[in-house]
């Protein structure tokens, strides 16, 4: 667990450093550090994707995880529970302010809660923090987890620099994400195979991407109600292995 501890820290490491970064950045220079991680979301989310895709042996299994992933988590209301939650929490002026050219919709400043479920999404979905754990539990290796956690720590201080200190919540998520697949691998590492781990960065992928789309106020996908998507290729291996 060494590794997914060092990786928790510097998340809180570097929430604690861009929040207080955040009170002498510009409002200008937070719009750029905003549009900046909708790109590298995008970037990231469509190199999961490409990478994952030509090894996947069961092609149309994505598209059939977000669907119904997608509806259940409609149907939970996962997005607005969360949204309501993160939000009751936060205060008006963590916003960024618009620039003068940005539209004055309610999605035009970002909020606490859309900057935890990208930051979740980034932490979590992932090679390094999906295979790093299991690596750490069946082969005692964490240089993927550290490697993750140098990644991590750039990126929670430019999160944290456009939303705040609120940030630091996404730590514990991370925590229990890597915590419980080091569990999984360590007690049952004959379930998870290179084929499941590559359905889930393909769903994961899309995850990310849809998570940019938002962040650059192209299209509210309202990720979190994608989430259960993750588990419909677990269930379906799942099922697989039963008959």
């Amino acid at each position: 667990m060494l590794g997914t501890i060092t990786n928790t820290c510097t998340i809180i490491v570097g929430s604690l450093i861009g929040g207080a970064l955040k009170r002498g950045i510009r409002p200008e220079w937070q719009s750029v550090l905003f549009t900046a991680m909708g790109l590298a979301s995008l970037a990231l989310g469509f190199n999961a994707v490409c990478r994952n895709m030509p090894n996947s042996e069961y092609p149309v299994l994505f598209i059939i995880s977000l669907s119904v992933g997608g509806l259940l988590g409609t149907m939970l209301d996962l997005d607005g529970r969360f949204k309501r939650l993160v939000d009751s929490f936060s205060k008006p002026n963590q916003s960024v302010q618009p620039s003068p050219s940005s539209t004055s919709s309610p999605s035009s400043s970002p909020s606490l809660a859309q900057g935890l479920s990208t930051g979740v999404l980034l932490y979590c979905i992932g090679t390094l923090s999906i295979v790093g754990p299991i690596n750490s539990a069946l082969l005692g290796d964490n240089t993927y987890l550290f490697t993750n956690a140098t990644l991590d720590l750039v990126t929670s201080a430019v999160l944290a620099a456009t939303y705040g200190f609120g940030m630091v919540l996404a730590a514990p998520v991370l925590f229990c994400w890597q915590g419980s697949i080091y569990l999984v691998a360590k007690f049952f590492g004959d379930v998870i195979s290179s084929t499941l781990l590559c359905e889930i960065q393909i769903v994961g992928g899309v995850l990310i991407v849809a998570s940019g789309l938002a962040l650059l106020n192209i299209k509210d996908c309202k990720t979190l109600n994608l989430l259960p998507s993750l588990f419909v290729p677990v269930i379906y291996f799942l099922i697989l292995a039963l008959v």
